[in-house]
């Protein structure tokens, strides 16, 4: 039996339109959680590298972590490193208490809620959930 709100993999490759959008306006130098063919920047770490061991300090980070049930470390980590500027790409799951504790609470973080629902890499069909972008300044 399929069950329409699953998946086989916890990596979201993001739309490159998106990711060109916002590179466009934040300059990016680090990508923290990436895979060799689906890196955004020069600069990047696989899940071999373990971005979340690494020092980010002065960097401009675009993030789009592993969305299972490590991703309140990655959002952690973004809220907590010293970064020039660090943007999230993740699920709008607002319920969730890294929303609450490392999001919604802080002072200097934006979010942008996506309007309708992503199509992740080459897929067809959009995600199973809203998305929203989090900007640490």
């Amino acid at each position: 039996m399929n069950v329409h709100f699953s998946s086989k993999t916890n990596e979201w490759t993001t739309p490159q339109d998106l990711y060109d959008t916002l590179n466009n306006e934040f300059h990016f130098t680090l990508d923290p959680c990436a895979t060799k063919e689906s890196a955004k920047c020069n600069k990047f770490y696989t899940k071999e590298d373990d971005g979340l061991l690494k020092d980010w300090t002065g960097e401009r980070v675009f993030c789009n972590p592993p969305y299972g049930r490590e991703i309140g470390k990655w959002v952690k980590k973004c809220s907590e490193e010293n970064v020039d500027i660090a943007v999230m790409l993740i699920p709008a799951r607002t319920d969730t208490k890294y929303f609450h504790e490392y999001i919604y609470q802080q002072k200097n973080v934006e979010i942008r809620f996506l309007k309708g629902r992503l199509k992740f890499g080459e897929s067809k069909n959009s995600a199973p959930f809203p998305s929203m972008i989090v900007i640490y300044k």
